[in-house]
């Protein structure tokens, strides 16, 4: 697999979702038995190259399309895992300042996510939300499941303002007695304090919470040659700002905020990581993964 098919600027212009999913998870899934560190977990650990004589019918021919590389997937059956995906469709995941907005960015993580644990045989959802739930596609393993959740992922467009208590209330009252993975996948616009204080209680009730912080790479580090008036996408206030205040106030509340989320996160019991949207998606994959087989 070229790594370049793992880029985001090079999946923006893949129109296909379940494409775009196939490509991160076969690509990602070749990275690891290239990798003198594979040994991630049995499930992976079952994908192994083929040798004169193996059952041709365990053979993933989506993974020999893409890399020209023969591998045996084998699976022990169900693993009775449930990974729910909560994507954040506020106004201000329409921000782009290259060629994939961190709402695309979102929905070609989820789509791996759910892609990769429908593969793993896995109860997968998911969940759009701004200011409340706008579409849930409850977990299941049963067939067509995928095609749900991606056509859940395809429908989502940004338009309103977040407010994490509302849908984050509903959800953990819809999932009360069900445990298992929860992935948030958003820009965290808001207090890190508040934010948290939702979000934790699914950690209470046992499942395993991980936070995907979702910033544009000119969020983060801004450059501007002149003076130049930004307007919020959600409440639609204005700021004149300067290069100046861009380069050094700015970029400090920026850093004590993703700093704050981390901390608070990480001390209620959340797993937190920072994803710039040029950032490539195997690379997400991969803490994920981490963070399933408990190593993170």
């Amino acid at each position: 697999m070229d790594q370049r098919f793992l880029e985001p600027a090079v999946l923006a212009a893949i129109s296909n979702l379940e494409l775009v999913a196939r490509t991160v998870v076969d690509g990602f899934i070749a990275g690891l038995h290239r990798s003198p560190h594979f040994g991630f977990s049995q499930e992976f650990a079952e994908y192994r190259m083929y040798t004169p004589g193996d059952d041709l019918r365990h053979v993933d021919w989506n993974v020999f399309a893409r890399t020209e590389r023969t591998y045996l997937k084998k699976y022990k059956g169900e693993t009775n895992s449930r990974l729910t995906v909560l994507l954040d469709a506020s106004a201000s995941m329409a921000f782009s300042s290259h060629k994939t907005n961190k709402m695309d960015y979102a929905r070609f993580l989820a789509a791996s996510l759910t892609y990769l644990g429908s593969q793993q045989r896995d109860a997968v959802g998911v969940l759009v939300f701004d200011d409340d739930i706008r579409d849930f596609v409850t977990p299941s393993s049963r067939s067509g499941q995928l095609r749900r959740t991606l056509h859940a992922l395809d429908q989502a467009e940004p338009r309103r303002r977040t407010d994490f208590g509302r849908p984050f209330y509903h959800f953990q009252e819809m999932m009360r007695n069900r445990r298992g993975m929860v992935v948030v996948l958003s820009d965290f616009y808001e207090d890190p304090e508040t934010i948290v204080k939702a979000i934790e209680p699914l950690r209470w009730r046992g499942n395993d919470v991980v936070l995907f912080h979702l910033l544009d790479p000119v969020e983060l580090r801004p450059r501007f040659d002149g003076p130049v008036l930004l307007i919020d996408s959600e409440t639609q206030t204005s700021l004149e700002t300067t290069p100046e205040y861009a380069r050094d106030e700015y970029r400090a509340k920026i850093d004590a905020h993703t700093a704050a989320l981390a901390a608070k996160a990480r001390a209620a019991g959340l797993t937190y990581h920072l994803a710039p949207t040029d950032r490539p998606l195997d690379e997400c994959l991969r803490e994920f993964l981490l963070v399933r087989q408990g190593r993170l």
